[in-house]
């Protein structure tokens, strides 16, 4: 007999959230945004919080936005996860990412000069009662990434 303990299923329901946010990253490997946008409620909100209010808002135009973007002009924009960590009080994932790519096509202003760039990424994925992502907070040294381009 299988016996299913509490403490085991809210580990099950760390373990699949954990899951969604790696989906979330391979999605964003493999430039599948409308993958991504999949894991997000319709009416989801990002910020890219370096970037200021201009860059925050519905996950599906401001995100979709910027992640397109992103994947024109670096088109071997990568990254790898190299943290993820659980705030059960906030029902967020919090996940340290490395993202990493050459710059073909000028971006955000950014002319290009086909110079590669590395920038660790914070993510902070909160949660609905459904398992979708609702909110998603970005954070990274934007000065850093600059400098890396110019």
């Amino acid at each position: 007999m299988k016996t299913t303990t509490k403490a085991s299923k809210v580990n099950q329901k760390i373990l699949f959230k954990k899951g969604i946010c790696t989906e979330f990253f391979s999605a964003y490997q493999d430039m599948e945004p409308d993958r991504m946008l999949r894991l997000c409620r319709p009416d989801g909100k990002v910020s890219f919080i370096p970037l200021g209010s201009g860059f925050s808002g519905k996950i599906k135009e401001v995100g979709l936005g910027v992640w397109s973007a992103l994947m024109d002009s670096f088109p071997d924009l990568d990254n790898t996860v190299i943290d993820q960590q659980y705030n059960q009080a906030e029902n967020e994932v919090t996940c340290t990412v490395e993202i990493f790519g050459t710059q073909e096509k000028d971006f955000a202003g950014l002319s290009s000069k086909g110079k590669f760039f590395v920038s660790e990424h914070i993510f902070i994925f909160r949660f609905n009662e459904q398992e979708k992502i609702e909110e998603i907070k970005v954070f990274w040294d934007h000065e850093h990434f600059v400098e890396q381009l110019c």
